[in-house]
Protein backbone atom coordinates (compact mmCIF):
# COMPACT_ATOMS: atom_id res chain seq x y z
CA UNK A 1 0.00 0.00 0.00
CA UNK A 2 1.56 3.14 -0.93
CA UNK A 3 0.78 5.76 2.22
CA UNK A 4 -0.11 8.98 0.18
CA UNK A 5 -3.38 6.48 -1.12
CA UNK A 6 -4.74 6.29 2.57
CA UNK A 7 -7.80 7.67 2.43
CA UNK A 8 -8.96 8.02 6.39
CA UNK A 9 -13.04 8.80 5.29
CA UNK A 10 -13.22 6.03 3.58
CA UNK A 11 -11.52 3.46 6.01
CA UNK A 12 -13.84 4.55 8.72
CA UNK A 13 -16.81 4.78 6.85
CA UNK A 14 -20.28 5.59 8.64
CA UNK A 15 -18.12 5.25 11.98
CA UNK A 16 -15.88 8.43 11.02
CA UNK A 17 -19.29 10.69 11.19
CA UNK A 18 -18.93 10.36 15.25
CA UNK A 19 -15.14 10.53 15.36
CA UNK A 20 -12.99 13.39 15.74
CA UNK A 21 -10.21 14.33 13.13
CA UNK A 22 -7.72 12.52 15.17
CA UNK A 23 -9.37 9.65 16.37
CA UNK A 24 -10.14 9.12 12.78
CA UNK A 25 -6.00 8.65 11.93
CA UNK A 26 -6.00 6.53 15.14
CA UNK A 27 -8.72 4.31 13.89
CA UNK A 28 -7.15 3.55 10.81
CA UNK A 29 -3.62 2.77 12.14
CA UNK A 30 -3.87 -1.25 12.68
CA UNK A 31 -5.88 -1.33 8.91
CA UNK A 32 -2.47 1.00 7.38
CA UNK A 33 -0.34 -0.98 9.02
CA UNK A 34 -2.43 -4.91 7.72
CA UNK A 35 -1.93 -3.21 4.06
CA UNK A 36 1.60 -2.40 4.76
CA UNK A 37 2.89 -5.45 6.10
CA UNK A 38 1.04 -7.40 3.49
CA UNK A 39 2.68 -5.33 0.98
CA UNK A 40 5.98 -5.13 2.53
CA UNK A 41 5.84 -8.41 4.95
CA UNK A 42 6.70 -6.32 8.02
CA UNK A 43 6.57 -3.01 8.30
CA UNK A 44 9.88 -0.94 7.05
CA UNK A 45 10.63 2.34 9.35
CA UNK A 46 10.51 4.81 6.24
CA UNK A 47 6.82 3.84 5.42
CA UNK A 48 5.62 4.38 8.91
CA UNK A 49 7.71 7.74 8.77
CA UNK A 50 5.60 8.74 5.90
CA UNK A 51 2.33 7.32 7.65
CA UNK A 52 3.05 9.32 10.61
CA UNK A 53 3.22 12.40 8.21
CA UNK A 54 0.14 11.39 6.30
CA UNK A 55 -2.08 11.02 9.42
CA UNK A 56 0.17 14.25 11.31
CA UNK A 57 0.58 12.19 14.36
CA UNK A 58 3.76 11.43 16.22
CA UNK A 59 6.04 8.58 15.12
CA UNK A 60 6.22 7.27 18.77
CA UNK A 61 2.47 6.86 18.69
CA UNK A 62 2.80 4.76 15.85
CA UNK A 63 5.34 2.85 16.92
CA UNK A 64 3.57 2.32 20.13
CA UNK A 65 0.33 1.02 18.43
CA UNK A 66 2.31 -1.28 15.90
CA UNK A 67 4.07 -3.19 18.72
CA UNK A 68 1.46 -3.69 20.71
CA UNK A 69 0.27 -6.31 18.34
CA UNK A 70 2.20 -9.14 17.87
CA UNK A 71 1.26 -9.68 14.85
CA UNK A 72 2.92 -7.00 13.21
CA UNK A 73 7.14 -7.29 12.57
CA UNK A 74 9.79 -4.29 12.12
CA UNK A 75 12.20 -6.46 10.62
CA UNK A 76 11.76 -8.72 7.16
CA UNK A 77 10.33 -11.87 7.25
CA UNK A 78 10.93 -15.58 5.82
CA UNK A 79 9.05 -16.32 2.65
CA UNK A 80 8.26 -19.47 4.55
CA UNK A 81 7.23 -18.81 8.44
CA UNK A 82 7.72 -21.88 10.37
CA UNK A 83 6.14 -22.18 13.59
CA UNK A 84 6.76 -24.87 16.09
CA UNK A 85 3.90 -25.66 18.60
CA UNK A 86 5.14 -25.68 22.19
CA UNK A 87 1.94 -26.04 24.39
CA UNK A 88 1.49 -29.14 26.33
CA UNK A 89 0.58 -32.17 24.45
CA UNK A 90 3.73 -31.23 21.43
CA UNK A 91 6.00 -30.43 24.68
CA UNK A 92 5.51 -33.61 26.07
CA UNK A 93 5.65 -35.49 23.00
CA UNK A 94 9.10 -33.51 21.19
CA UNK A 95 8.48 -30.11 20.57
CA UNK A 96 11.75 -29.06 21.84
CA UNK A 97 13.46 -31.79 19.93
CA UNK A 98 12.23 -30.23 16.56
CA UNK A 99 12.62 -26.79 17.95
CA UNK A 100 16.54 -27.64 18.24
CA UNK A 101 17.07 -29.48 15.19
CA UNK A 102 15.34 -26.59 12.75
CA UNK A 103 17.73 -24.02 14.80
CA UNK A 104 20.67 -26.36 14.11
CA UNK A 105 20.12 -27.29 10.47
CA UNK A 106 18.98 -23.00 9.77
CA UNK A 107 21.83 -22.00 12.24
CA UNK A 108 19.12 -19.56 13.85
CA UNK A 109 17.42 -19.04 16.84
CA UNK A 110 13.85 -18.89 17.96
CA UNK A 111 11.86 -15.19 16.70
CA UNK A 112 15.02 -14.89 13.99
CA UNK A 113 15.19 -14.90 10.32
CA UNK A 114 17.51 -16.44 8.10
CA UNK A 115 19.52 -14.51 6.19
CA UNK A 116 18.60 -15.12 2.50
CA UNK A 117 14.87 -14.51 4.04
CA UNK A 118 14.04 -17.72 3.13
CA UNK A 119 12.44 -19.06 6.70
CA UNK A 120 11.09 -16.92 9.81
CA UNK A 121 11.71 -19.71 12.83
CA UNK A 122 9.03 -18.99 16.02
CA UNK A 123 7.42 -20.93 18.32
CA UNK A 124 3.86 -20.69 19.38
CA UNK A 125 1.85 -21.97 22.54
CA UNK A 126 -0.76 -23.39 20.77
CA UNK A 127 -2.02 -24.75 17.15
CA UNK A 128 -5.02 -26.37 17.89
CA UNK A 129 -4.08 -29.74 16.87
CA UNK A 130 -2.55 -31.47 20.16
CA UNK A 131 -4.14 -34.96 18.67
CA UNK A 132 -1.44 -35.18 16.28
CA UNK A 133 1.74 -34.16 18.71
CA UNK A 134 4.30 -32.64 17.76
CA UNK A 135 3.05 -29.86 15.58
CA UNK A 136 4.61 -27.00 13.46
CA UNK A 137 3.14 -24.83 10.19
CA UNK A 138 4.94 -24.09 7.28
CA UNK A 139 3.24 -20.79 6.35
CA UNK A 140 -0.47 -21.93 6.96
CA UNK A 141 0.38 -25.89 6.38
CA UNK A 142 0.13 -27.91 9.49
CA UNK A 143 2.70 -30.99 9.99
CA UNK A 144 1.82 -33.23 12.74
CA UNK A 145 3.29 -35.92 14.25
CA UNK A 146 6.55 -34.89 13.98
CA UNK A 147 8.93 -38.00 14.15
CA UNK A 148 12.18 -38.12 12.43
CA UNK A 149 11.06 -38.97 8.82
CA UNK A 150 9.41 -36.11 9.34
CA UNK A 151 11.44 -33.89 10.29
CA UNK A 152 13.32 -34.42 7.68
CA UNK A 153 11.27 -34.04 5.02
CA UNK A 154 10.29 -30.77 6.93
CA UNK A 155 13.62 -29.63 6.65
CA UNK A 156 14.05 -30.52 3.36
CA UNK A 157 10.62 -28.77 1.65
CA UNK A 158 11.95 -25.54 3.94
CA UNK A 159 15.25 -25.33 1.55
CA UNK A 160 12.61 -26.05 -1.53
CA UNK A 161 11.41 -22.97 -2.95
Amino acid sequence: MKVEELNVEEVMGSVGSILSGQDKKRGVLIHAFQKIQEEYSYLPGDVLKELAKKLSLPLAEIYSVASFYKQFHFSPRGRKVVRVCTGTACHVRGAAKVLSALEKEFSIKDGETTADLAMTLETVGCVGCCGLAPVATVNEDVVGDIGKKKLHDLINSIKEE
